[in-house]
């Protein structure tokens, strides 16, 4: 994710780390390169003239444009849905390491719930991302919940009935009164959701044929558009398809980004700083040392993982 202060209008028409200018360089030349050629032959291929003007391009364009908004809708409240997600994964899991700090009496051990509660949310994060949970759940757990979780599928619900299993033993050993449970269900039940939700971004995207209709139809109207414009604006042909090339080309890669929002893309969650943050107040409540807050380094700035 790009956390930067906003540049001023001037630097913004320069900004390349965190737009999908690089990403789709190669179409947008392609199409000045056949917009110049259009434009030096006037619109004859192989002596044949290509009879378009901008009639049909408006039309098209303009439904066009209505199904790129569409879709890149639909992409952004997968992400904000996503980032919701994550602020709730925060404040359920302050409110169940408070209560656990709070409302238990001594030596139910809450320095436990905390750090499955952390080690909950690191497994989300490689979950998502489809990566190895080893190393950060041996830094948090301790080495029999480390082979317990290590062991399960679904890591994240593991860890989740293990916080689960602390409440139920500390009630049953009367160490939480049962008056407190409906609060510390409420809680495991917001990360169960905060869990299933994430899971259910991740593992359901846009229906495909969105994908293949957008870009096909981008692609078509790009290539055709040089010679619909060549009467009408000659020696500018070039520069006005390059222009509305790249508004099209920009809408449909800023869509499948943000689709797919758990990823390492510029405009991604910054799922790592995330969970580390979560983490660190965690940590905070317990009284135990702080991990490092995650920020750019001096390769990737403005660039959050």
């Amino acid at each position: 994710m790009i956390i930067r202060p906003r540049p001023n209008w001037f630097r913004m028409l320069f900004v390349l780390r965190g737009s999908v200018l690089p990403d789709i360089a190669p179409q947008l030349i392609a199409v000045t390169l056949l917009a110049v050629a259009v434009t030096v032959v006037h619109g004859h291929v192989l002596s044949w003239k290509i009879p378009l003007n901008v009639i049909p391009f408006s039309l098209i364009g303009m439904a066009l444009a209505i199904f790129l908004g569409f879709r890149n809708s639909t992409s952004y409240a997968r992400w904000w849905e996503a980032r919701t997600l994550w602020g709730t994964l925060l404040n359920a899991s302050r409110s169940l390491v408070r209560m656990g700090l709070t409302l238990a009496r001594d030596g139910s051990e809450p320095q436990l719930l905390g750090h499955r509660t952390i080690a909950f949310v690191h497994a989300l994060r490689h979950q998502l991302r489809r990566s190895d949970p080893r190393a950060d759940l041996e830094r948090v757990l301790d080495p029999a919940d480390v082979a317990r979780a290590g062991a399960a599928r679904y890591q994240p619900a593991v860890l989740l009935l293990m916080a689960g299993e602390w409440v139920g033993r500390n009630l049953r050993e009367g160490r939480i009164d049962a008056a407190s449970m409906p609060a510390f269900e409420q809680s495991l039940t917001q990360l169960t959701d905060a869990l299933g939700g994430c899971e259910r971004i991740a593992s359901t995207p846009i229906p495909f044929t969105y994908s293949v209709i957008i870009h096909r139809t981008i692609y078509l109207y790009c290539s055709l558009l040089p010679f619909g414009l060549v009467d009408q604006i000659g020696a500018m042909t070039p520069l006005i398809a390059a222009f509305v090339s790249y508004t099209f080309f920009a809408l449909e890669a800023l869509g499948s980004e943000i689709e797919e929002p758990f990823g390492f893309d510029a405009n991604d969650l910054a799922l790592d700083a995330m969970s580390t943050t979560i983490e660190r107040t965690l940590r905070e409540m317990l009284a135990e040392p702080l991990p490092p807050e995650r920020v750019p380094d001096s390769n990737t700035p403005h660039l959050l993982t």
